[in-house]
Order: C-alpha cells, then structure tokens, then sequence
C-alpha cells in the first residue's frame, strides 16, 4: 500500500488481499492449467456477491459501507469486477467510492489488463495495468481520474503474476485439500506499481462460524500475509473464513488496521455454482 491510500479504504483492501487465503497450493510453484472452459473453478459467470463493511473506531462498531463482487465473461476471458462504497450516512465521517475491473485470460485465469478508480476523501486516482505474461512486463498509466492526461510507466515482473482482483477468483480454483494446519505457502500480487512476494497461512477448519444475517457455517480459517504501511503496522493479523464447501467463499473478512480495525460481513450472494453445503440448518 502507498502512504497515500485511507484507512478506510483497507474495507477492500483486506478483501482483496485475503484472495490469498482461497489456496493452500504455492502459487509459484506448479503452473495452474484449467479444466475444460472453467468447469474446474470454483465460480461461474453470474456470481455476485454483497458485503457489508464496519469499521470500529475507539470501541464503537460502524456501518461503513458495502462492496460487490461480480464475475462477467465474453469468449475468450472472464471480467472480474468489485465495487466500494460508504453509506451516505457514514460520509460525514469519510467518503469513498472505489471500483476495480480485471480482465482474464479463460483458461489459465491470469490477467491481461486491469483498471481501477479510486476517490477517497479529497484522494483520487485512475489507473490502468496491461500485463505482458510471456514477457513479463506491466505497463503502468496513471492520472488523477479518468480522462486527465496519464502518466506511462513499465515494471518487470516475475511469471504469473496476478493483481488483487485476479488472483481472488484464481485462488478460489485450487485445491487445498491435503494440507495440514499451520502451512504456509506464497503468493505474488502486483500493485501500486510494485509486485509484492507475500504468504499465507491456513490455520485449520473451525465449525459452527456465525455469520451475521446467514447464519452458521462450517468454515475454513486463514491468515494472509498484508503489505505493511499507511493502513497495516508489522503486527496486524487478518483473519478470513471461507465456506467449506466447493464455492470456496469468503463469509467473514476481520483485521485491524492503523486506525481501528475492519470487519466485512458476507450479506447475500447471487448465482453460485455449487450448493452451500457449508451452511447448518
């Protein structure tokens, strides 16, 4: 994270970092191929899912905010999109609205272009990022906001490289099945013009999760690594459920920040492709 993003952007933030926590699997390690047009993944075409933010500021729980996730696809690759924003009636405290789009190659889920807009408070920014896989080169444009005149910029990467949304959607797909609690594995992410080595842990299924409006769940629990600065100090531990079941969705997203701390709360979720068979009646 840059010195310029809010805290209260880490709503999002944390979320999109905590696609890391989807896979035991190293990313790095063994080249992911799909499975016959994506019917090996996790996620299909329609999928959206809703929720709710809260900030907590000096021992007060805040309604902050929702964010959405949709995935969209044409022919030959998927369009990952999330959007944040506050509620009007948080605004007086801290205005945001965020958007994030990634386009993905269909078969190996690694992004060829991705765009976001950030407004902040009195913060805005506009960016967009082609990535050259085989090359391994991003390019980076950047403006205040959409439309102003951009700056260029080129960044060599590693192989398989993912930006935060992306790596989300790709890290639903993989297996981690065998893995024992207490693993950790690597993942990479590339991001304000940087690409950043981080890693995860998988602490262990925990069963009964109560998630607020939902219900109880049989989850998943992992600890993904977070880019330390303006939002995360060194000892910031986030935490994140997931569904235990062939969806593989995040249900509840808590870590603290430099100001406070964030909880992001599943509140509905749209055209999953499998039953959630994680959820008790």
């Amino acid at each position: 994270m840059t010195d310029k993003m809010k805290p209260w952007l880490a709503f999002l933030a944390a979320f999109l970092y905590a696609g890391a926590a989807f896979s035991q699997a190293a990313v790095s390690a063994v080249a992911f191929t799909a499975k016959g047009n994506g019917n090996s993944y996790a996620f299909q075409a329609g999928e959206k899912l809703t929720y709710k933010v809260y900030y907590n500021w000096n021992f007060v729980w805040l309604s902050a905010g929702e964010v959405t996730f949709e995935v969209n696809e044409d022919d030959r690759q998927y369009h990952f999109r999330a959007v944040g924003n506050t509620y009007e009636s948080y605004e007086w405290f801290y205005q945001v609205h965020d958007s994030y789009n990634s386009w993905a190659d269909k078969n190996t889920l690694l992004p060829r272009y991705s765009e976001r807009s950030i407004h902040e408070g009195n913060y805005r920014i506009f960016e967009r990022i082609q990535f050259d896989q085989s090359g391994r080169k991003a390019t980076v444009w950047r403006a205040p906001k959409r439309g102003d005149p951009e700056t260029r910029t080129e960044h060599s990467v590693q192989d398989r490289v993912f930006d935060v949304l992306s790596s989300l959607y790709y890290l639903r797909t993989l297996d981690f099945s065998d893995k024992a609690a207490g693993a950790e594995h690597p993942f990479r992410i590339f991001m304000d013009q940087e690409e950043y080595p981080l890693r995860m842990r998988y602490l262990g299924k925990e069963k009964n999760t109560k998630i607020r409006g939902l219900g109880r769940f049989n989850t998943l629990k992992f600890q993904p690594q977070v880019i330390v600065g303006n939002i995360f100090s060194d000892d910031s531990k986030m935490t994140v459920w997931v569904s235990d079941d062939e969806n593989r969705i995040p249900l509840l997203v808590e870590t603290p920040i430099a100001v406070g701390s964030v909880k992001m709360v599943l509140k509905e979720h749209k055209n999953l492709k499998y039953p959630l068979q994680s959820k008790k009646e």
